[in-house]
């Protein structure tokens, strides 16, 4: 039994999602204390709780503590299974961070894993849909997990109501992720989703952005999606760069009182910080990807290596919560202005 302090460094819900997709992954039990212990409303929320009620299900976990508001869990699972699932998680909670973890559980997959999940596709502290479908799934695909994607419906903030399908398919052939030279991007592709607010919104987002690129010499190609199906009204900003060996994004939503332009211009200027340092991952991504890079090295006996901008405190606490699972050791290494993180087993 592995024993997990919820609030051990960043102290948020990663820790608990990634802790039970690790659990399942590596067929070991655990149990969590102090979940979220440093948020305004510690405890299990409904997005955390719908994510465990997956994992249980698809691996027939034994469990305690799933309930709204709960600070202590047990989690005990079995074999993972494939099929076909649906789940719905009643409030805007991400789907996206949901699928993530799910990805993370199903490496050891023997049969094909249908999941269609309602909640919330582009909401606050989460990888909006179309920088999970565009960055995050990509790169993982380069190191061999399966996946289809399908987006039925967009889901803002409060009453989400979105819908996206992810099947997952086994693989067993994975690679380790080497890219430890310096990228060079020159291009931005994007997507603006809007949804129940005029389309001058929109228009002035689009503007900004390509207007400072193009300051900035790179060409930037926009699309404007409406989806006005979506329970709540919302805008959504990703763009996206590719390198050829790998794909650096940003992605930020609009609220109230935050004029378009200055929406645009956040999200552009975040992506150029990500292209003019020649990093491989962007800094979400590290967060995003070190327990799958780690069960890859691990696996293959391999090394992973890549360069970031930054190690932020989530990656520090994953780090740390990875170790626990897995006989794997990051090395982090200042080069100039990046980060090289090396990931292999101990």
């Amino acid at each position: 039994m592995i024993a997990i302090d919820g609030s051990y460094g960043e102290g948020g819900g990663q820790i608990l999602r990634t802790a039970t997709a690790l659990s399942v992954l590596m067929n070991k039990a655990i149990t969590i204390t102090n979940i979220r212990a440093k948020r305004p409303n510690p405890g299990l929320r409904a997005q955390h709780l719908t994510t465990i009620k997956i994992l249980e299900t698809i691996s027939g976990a034994e469990t305690e503590g799933l309930e709204i508001g709960s600070k202590k869990i047990r989690f005990c699972p079995n074999k993972i299974r494939g099929g076909t699932y649906a789940f719905d998680v009643g409030t805007a909670g991400s789907i996206t961070l949901i699928f993530q973890a799910i990805m993370l559980a199903s490496f050891n997959l023997s049969e094909t894993l249908n999941l269609k999940i309602k909640g919330g596709t582009d909401v606050r502290w989460s990888p909006s849909w179309d920088y999970f479908a565009k960055v995050f799934v990509p790169i993982v695909s380069n190191i061999g997990v399966k996946t289809d994607l399908e987006l039925k419906r967009r889901g803002f903030y409060p009453a989400g109501g979105g819908e996206a399908h992810v099947t997952i398919y086994p693989s067993g052939n994975y690679v380790p992720l080497i890219i430890n030279e310096q990228q060079e991007y020159d291009k931005v592709d994007g997507n603006i989703v809007i949804s129940k607010l005029p389309d001058h919104i929109s228009t002035r987002i689009k503007h900004s952005i390509v207007k400072f690129f193009l300051s900035n010499s790179i060409d930037a190609k926009l699309s404007v999606e409406r989806d006005d199906s979506s329970l709540s009204e919302g805008v959504a900003v990703t763009l996206w760069s590719n390198s050829g060996k790998t794909i650096i994004g940003s992605a930020m939503l609009g609220e109230k009182g935050l004029p378009s332009e200055k929406l645009g211009g956040k999200c552009a200027t975040t992506l150029l910080q990500e292209m003019s340092s020649g990093a491989s991952l962007d800094v979400h991504a590290t967060d995003q990807l070190l327990a799958y890079l780690a069960f890859v090295a691990v696996e293959n006996n391999d090394i992973s290596i890549f360069l970031t901008r930054e190690i932020s405190s989530h990656a520090q606490t994953t780090m740390w919560l990875i170790e626990k699972f897995l006989p794997v050791v990051f090395e982090v290494k200042k080069i100039e202005n990046l980060f090289e993180v090396t990931v292999k087993p101990s």
